[in-house]
């Protein structure tokens, strides 16, 4: 008999910051934890978080400065990819947390894996959607903003994309979409997201965690190394619309990983406003089997370097299924 988890909506006091926190499923079973991305927070996950529950039991923090969460001002808080780590690690541990898996989208990406790089024995297994970790992910798209990492003068700054205001958050979801799939967003999404992003100071937040967005691409090669030392369990779930991250991305994971599922859909950014149900299929599965067979690749009765590539368009529609 299927049960009904339902979300649990809950403001806890960590370290002296209020963080908003949704959450389902048995405490007993194997915790799921999701980091969001920018413009989001874990209203991202609204629709996935009753389904993942069936599996787990799920933890989605808005992070500081986002959502729900308070978003104290750059003198209070040190707004660091780091820092947002660390915040949710205290998180965690207030909730009695060891292990866990993990899903990183977009922003949460480098909060995920300074988590995962700090601890590797508690990632369960590793899910990242539309998340980057790699140089192949970022396209010529990247090259105004590399330019101010390396020189942040104003000058660089002023070739910089106009996006910290409410057409570029509605962009965020629609940019580089065909019309069959933006008419699949519903538009409060980037209402709900601009109207905390306009919140007094949290546009220099957001402007800030950008900055430090340098630092996550020069721990590259750290990120690397714990892929093939570690070898975590990884599902890659990715919309090939992403005008943010080029689908080069996907099979980066390829080359470091030797237990690796990907599934690529016709969708964008945002993948799970378009194909949530087909997103909570698979990682059911995954998180299933891996609480199952354990994470450790040695326990896997498949060969090491084995590979799915599996796409589903908006109709559902199986299109390739491949094995290296």
């Amino acid at each position: 008999m299927l049960t009904i988890h339902k979300t649990r909506h809950h403001t806890l006091t960590v370290d002296g910051l209020d963080l908003f926190v949704r959450s389902a499923g048995d405490p007993q079973a194997p915790t799921i934890l999701l980091l969001h991305g920018f413009p989001s927070s874990s209203h991202m996950f609204r629709n996935l978080i009753p389904e993942l529950a069936q599996v787990g039991h799920v933890i989605a923090p808005d992070l500081p400065g986002f959502g729900f969460s308070a978003a104290p001002t750059m003198a209070d808080y040190r707004y660091t990819f780091a820092n947002l780590a660390t915040t949710i690690e205290a998180l965690l541990e207030q909730l009695g947390v060891g292990r866990y898996f993990l899903y990183l989208n977009d922003f949460g990406t480098p909060v995920g894996y300074h988590l995962a790089t700090r601890h590797p024995d508690r990632v369960q297994g590793l899910i990242v959607q539309n998340g980057n970790a790699h140089p192949e992910g970022l396209g010529p798209q990247w090259d105004a903003p590399r330019r101010f990492w390396a020189e942040p003068t104003e000058a660089n700054r002023a070739q910089l994309p106009d996006w910290l205001n409410f057409a570029g958050t509605r962009e965020q979801y629609l940019d580089g979409l065909p019309d069959a799939v933006k008419a699949l967003h519903a538009p409060e999404l980037w209402h709900l997201d601009w109207e905390r992003l306009a919140r007094p100071g949290d546009l220099d937040i957001q402007f800030q965690l950008f900055t430090d967005y340098a630092a996550h691409v020069a721990r590259f090669e750290e990120i690397a190394d714990y892929h093939r030392h570690h070898q975590p369990r990884t599902m890659v779930l990715w919309g090939r619309y992403d005008t943010y991250f080029d689908i080069e991305e996907v099979l980066a994971y390829h080359r470091d990983l030797k237990s690796l599922e990907v599934h690529v859909f016709d969708g964008g950014h945002f993948l799970l406003e378009t194909h949530m149900d087909e997103c909570a299929s698979v990682l059911t599965h995954f998180v299933r089997d891996v609480s199952i067979s354990g994470p450790d690749i040695a326990d896997l009765a498949l060969p090491a370097g084995r590979v799915l590539i599996a796409g589903r368009g908006v109709d559902q529609t199986p299109v390739k299924a491949a094995e290296r």
